[in-house]
Parts: C-alpha cells; sequence; structure tokens
C-alpha cells in the first residue's frame, strides 16, 4: 500500500508538470488582441524582435518552474511521511537530547535540511535561468549566501512557532487552531514592523536616497500627500539583478518607500515620481494594513481547515503516513503540506485582491502625477528590465500575478492620456 500511494504520489506529480508545459508551451495564447495591436501596450511598438522573442521563452521557463515547485513542496512532505523519515527525525532527536525543547529544535533541523537539499535543484535551475537571459547579476556565492540566510530565518521563525504549536495541541485538541491564531495576530504584526530595520538589511546595504534633488521632489510628492515621509530609502541590487523595484514596507514608524537603485539608473525623475505615487498609494489608502486583515482573516480559516484536514488524514492513512496521533510532531510534514496546499488554493483570491490594490494605486499615481507619457515609458521599462510577458496566460495571472498585467496597466494609461488630451 505504501509503495502505490508513493507511484501514485510521484504520478501525479508527473502529470502535473506534463499540463502545465502542454499549457504554457502549446496551449495558451500570448498574442495581443487585435484592437490593442501597435498601441503603446503592444510589445513591438518598445521591444526589439530579440527581446521579443526572449521574454516569450523566459516567462514560459520561469512559469513552468513556479507550476513545478509548489506541488514538488506537497510531494516532499507527504513521501517524507509516507517513507518513515518523519519518524526516524524524531528518534535522532530523542537520541540525541533528553530535552523535549531541544528535540524539537533537532527534529526541525533535519527536517529543514532535507527540505533545503530536496528543493535545491529547482532553486538554482531558476537562478542559473535568471542568469542565461541576464536578469540576475548575482554570484553563485552571493545567491548561495541568501539562501542560507532564509534558511535560517525560516528555521529560526519556525523554531518558535512549532513547539508552541504543539504545546496548544496537547493542551486543547479541539482548539489549538483558534489559540495558535489568536497569537500569531501580535507576532505577525511584530515580524512586520521588524522586517524593513532587521530581516531586509541582512540580504542587502539600505540607506537614504544619494540623489537630494530628486528626493525632494519625492517628499514634496509626498507632503501633496499629506504623508508624513522624512526620507527615502534605496537599496544597492545591481550586484544581483538588471531588473527595477520599488515598494512600500513596514508598519508604523518604520514604515519605509524603498527604491533600488536599478530603478533609480534606468528611469527618469518623472517616471520615478510616477512609480513613488504608486507606491504613496499604498501608504494613503492603508493597503498594507487591509492587507495584514486580510492575512489574519484567511490564517484563521486556514489553521480551522489545517486542523480538520489533518485529524481526516490521521484517521485516514495514519498507518500509512506513521502518524499515531497528530499532536506528535511527527505529524509536522502533514501541517506543512496542508498548508502549502491551502495557500495555493487561496492564491487565486488573494491576488485578485493585491491586483485591485495596484489597480487603484496606479489610477492614483497618474491622477497626481498626470504625466501619462511617462507613466506609460516606465510600464515599458520594467517589462523590458525583466522580461516581462505584456498578456500572459490566463491561469498564471490567476495564480502568480499579485500586480495587474502590463496590457491592462499601460492600456489603462492611454485611456487617460486620450481624456486628458481631449479636456485640454
Amino acid at each position: 500500500m505504501v509503495r502505490k500511494m508513493g507511484v501514485y504520489a510521484v504520478l501525479a506529480f508527473v502529470l502535473f508538470g506534463l499540463f502545465f508545459y502542454w499549457y504554457l508551451f502549446y496551449f495558451a495564447d500570448t498574442k495581443l488582441p487585435f484592437e490593442y495591436e501597435g498601441s503603446k501596450a503592444d510589445p513591438s511598438t518598445f521591444l526589439n524582435g530579440r527581446e521579443l522573442d526572449l521574454s516569450e521563452d523566459y516567462s514560459k521557463i520561469r512559469n513552468l518552474l513556479f507550476f513545478l515547485s509548489t506541488p514538488f513542496e506537497w510531494l516532499f512532505y507527504f513521501l517524507i511521511l509516507l517513507f518513515g523519515f518523519s519518524k526516524a527525525f524524531k528518534r535522532w532527536a530523542e537520541n540525541t537530547s533528553k530535552y523535549r525543547l531541544l528535540q524539537t529544535a533537532i527534529y526541525l533541523i533535519w527536517l529543514s535540511f532535507f527540505s533545503f537539499v530536496a528543493t535545491f535543484p529547482l532553486n538554482y535551475i531558476s537562478y542559473s535561468l535568471s542568469k542565461t537571459y541576464h536578469i540576475s547579476t548575482q554570484t553563485f556565492g552571493s545567491w548561495m549566501k541568501d539562501e542560507l540566510i532564509d534558511f535560517w530565518i525560516n528555521y529560526g521563525t519556525w523554531l518558535i512557532i512549532v513547539p508552541i504549536l504543539y504545546w496548544l495541541m496537547k493542551k486543547s485538541q479541539k482548539r489549538w487552531w483558534l489559540y495558535g491564531w489568536l497569537l500569531s495576530i501580535p507576532f505577525t504584526i511584530f515580524m512586520m514592523f521588524l522586517q524593513p530595520v532587521v530581516i531586509d538589511p541582512l540580504h542587502n546595504d539600505f540607506y537614504p536616497l544619494k540623489n537630494k534633488e530628486l528626493e525632494t521632489k519625492i517628499l514634496t510628492l509626498a507632503d501633496k500627500a499629506e504623508i508624513p515621509a522624512r526620507h527615502v530609502f534605496e537599496v544597492n541590487m545591481a550586484n544581483k539583478t538588471n531588473a527595477l523595484n520599488a515598494y512600500v514596507t513596514g508598519i508604523g514608524s518604520n514604515a519605509r518607500i524603498v527604491l533600488w537603485d536599478t530603478t533609480l539608473n534606468r528611469l527618469s525623475d518623472n517616471q520615478i515620481l510616477f512609480i513613488m505615487a504608486h507606491e504613496m498609494c499604498h501608504y494613503v489608502e492603508k493597503h498594507i494594513y487591509f492587507g495584514i486583515g486580510g492575512y489574519l482573516l484567511l490564517s484563521l480559516l486556514g489553521l480551522y481547515l489545517t486542523y480538520r484536514l489533518m485529524n481526516w488524514t490521521a484517521r485516514r492513512f495514519g498507518k500509512e503516513l506513521k502518524i499515531s496521533d497528530v499532536r506528535d510532531i511527527r505529524s509536522l510534514p502533514l501541517f506543512f503540506m496542508i498548508l502549502s496546499m491551502l495557500l495555493f488554493v487561496a492564491s487565486p483570491l488573494t491576488n485578485l485582491t493585491s491586483r485591485y490594490e495596484e489597480t487603484r494605486a496606479d489610477r492614483y499615481a497618474i491622477e497626481m502625477t498626470k504625466n501619462p507619457e511617462a507613466a506609460i515609458a516606465s510600464f515599458q521599462e520594467l517589462t523590458r528590465s525583466g522580461l516581462s510577458q505584456v498578456n500572459p496566460p490566463l491561469l498564471v495571472k490567476i495564480f502568480r500575478y499579485t500586480h495587474p498585467s502590463m496590457l491592462d496597466r499601460i492600456s489603462m494609461l492611454e485611456e487617460y492620456e486620450v481624456k486628458h488630451r481631449n479636456l485640454q
């Protein structure tokens, strides 16, 4: 039975991968609708033939890697349970130490290490792909350093969460999910507060914007939006990527507007001001706080469903998966697997919400700057630098895109430009 379940799981993963390979490379049509041909959203008007080919090829492979990596994570955790590795990790931990907390830490390091090794090939392929297409400029050593930093941050985070979670399971078998969620609220807010000043600087160097003339323009724009901003931060990314980005991070006094130096090097001041106005909208309309609220609501539902699904799985397949009790640390891979599946299922909704907020930010930015030419040019340059598809396949947009497609964004700006021109 165990062998059959393993074969079926691997077969399901292969069929899933083949479906998305067929969908992305043969079925999905990324051509522009004819009404947009020749418009400013048409990539043939601002990309050369080689860039068009590269963007299509790169996007297809990158999207396939995304649709392979997520179910591979499920397969990994399933096989860890099925072939008794989780049971072995617990035995090794118990043989190493008599202290329960230390046993949990040892169990976690084994599970984390095996997970890192199992997912390393796909992560390396993704890194190598971005290097081949000249998106990444990062050396292998620098990339490996970032991977290891992420490993230890994730390990440290779970080292805090897992002992508390399983202690709650033992104390309240039917309500642990609710108590765990209540404890997650201050933890989530604390991590959001910590992110820009502790975690982000582990990967990159942040410093106040060096171009003081541009900073004055941005702060004037912020004052117009009634944002009490004092500094705009610049981050050194040119030694890692050719892509462009800007974002808002943190909450309260730790909130920051951040510009990549690649953005500063490639865009004009007017283009940067449009992007900054976009980011300011997230502050003005409190998108960060709505995001935290939405995340907490979804996590409540997710933890409840995880509780129900873990118990059902243990009753139905406990013998095959070597899980006698969900309150045993051996069930942790099942917890991770179910959580990952729920996150994937919820991604169309969370992405839809994010795209709505990003559309609001685009409209806010163009109303504030009233410079559609600069706005359109900035999106065209973002497309070129990241080799992005202007019109991605539907399933890619649903499951991957937290921002509207460039077709939607540029065409909206063109409509504004025409309307604005007619009003003059």
